[in-house]
Formats: C-alpha cells, structure tokens, sequence
C-alpha cells in the first residue's frame, strides 16, 4: 500500500524551469504549496544512478533531506532506438554544462545520421520519485512513443521536445497545445500513477 501525501507543502526536486512550470500545473488541483529546490538554493546531488528511477530517488531525497519537507523528483529522458537508448539518462548531460538542448538536439541527429539510421523511432521516459524527509520513497514510471524529426520545430515545451513526434499525432512536442502535451505526455502518464496511489481522495 502506497503511502498518502497528505502534507500541504511540496518541494520540486528541479532546477529546470520547464519542469517546474509542467509539475506545477499537474499538481494544481491538489492545493499543494509547491516550491522548488531551484527556488530554495538547495544543491543539486550528482545523479550516479543506473536508471531513471534511481536518478529520481537520489534527488527527491537529496531535497527531502535539505528541506525537512516532503520532495517529488523527476527523471526524464529520450530513449532512441537506433542509439541503443542513448542519450537515455544522460540527455540532460547531452546539453552541456549550460543546458543547451539545441546542441543536444543536433548530437542526436548527427549520431543518426554517423549511423546511417532509417529507423527513427524513440520514447520519452519518465521516472517520478515521491520521498519523505524519514526517508520513505514512493517512485513511478512511464513511457510515451514516438519517432524523430529533423529539423526541430516549435518552441513550445523544453528539451528535446522540438524533434520528437508522438505515435499518433502529427505535431512535434514543441508545436503542440501545452495543455494537450500535459494531458498525454510520458509525464503525464507517471504523474497519473502518483495520484492514484499516493493522491487519492485529495483535491
């Protein structure tokens, strides 16, 4: 049995804007005070995990401990099927130290193309870690497929959304109705497993 979150305060374990801005709207209707550990000047913890998961874990702990509040992480990547999962967990790290996606973007396209890949397709993954300043953790995973466009389009969303098309719709993430992106999105998807397990009754 999941633990509930029943506290009236939450730290987003982030420094990345657009994913503070895209928790935040999904966490609206649950009255919660969100703040984020960009916000707090808490310290980003080296993310030595093997997985997504276990990245998630590391920073949502890491800002639980720092802040005595309860802390919700994420750890998101891309996946690329013809890159053996690369950049995966790494696809923060693609962008350099000034988190530069556009150069993440194009090392992407470039290893395609060094590659000679017809084969396009991708997913979006993302872990969501919930922690307890006692150390408790609840974590939860999705995944959202898709296939790559070259060049990037849009300028909505944050990362490597601009190249990245989902099954099923023809606009990239960077062109889509930020609304529509957080109804289906890899995110989404985790954040709806959260709710029902850990937000249930709330809101």
């Amino acid at each position: 049995m999941a633990r509930s979150f029943i506290e009236p305060s939450l730290i987003l374990a982030t420094h990345n804007k657009g994913k503070v801005k895209e928790i935040a709207a999904l966490l609206s209707p649950f009255g919660v005070d969100v703040r984020s550990a960009g916000e707090l000047g808490l310290p980003e913890p080296e993310e030595t995990g093997a997985t997504y998961i276990e990245n998630a874990v590391i920073k949502a702990l890491a800002s639980a401990t720092a802040s005595g509040l309860p802390a919700l992480a994420d750890d998101s990547g891309v996946a690329v099927a013809a890159l053996d999962g690369a950049p995966g967990i790494y696809s923060a790290r693609w962008a350099g130290p000034a988190k530069d996606f556009s150069l993440a973007m194009r090392r992407v396209e470039e290893e395609l193309a060094a590659k000679g890949a017809s084969d396009r397709s991708a997913e979006f993954v993302c872990a969501l870690a919930l922690a307890w300043p006692d150390g408790h953790v609840e974590s939860f995973e999705a995944r959202w497929p898709g296939d790559l466009v070259w060049p990037p389009r849009g300028d909505n969303g944050f990362g490597y959304d601009p190249m990245f098309v989902p099954k099923g719709e023809s606009e990239t993430c960077g062109e889509m109705d930020p609304q529509r992106k957080h109804a289906l999105s890899h995110r989404a998807q985790a954040f709806a497993q959260l709710v029902e397990a850990c937000f249930a009754g709330r809101g």
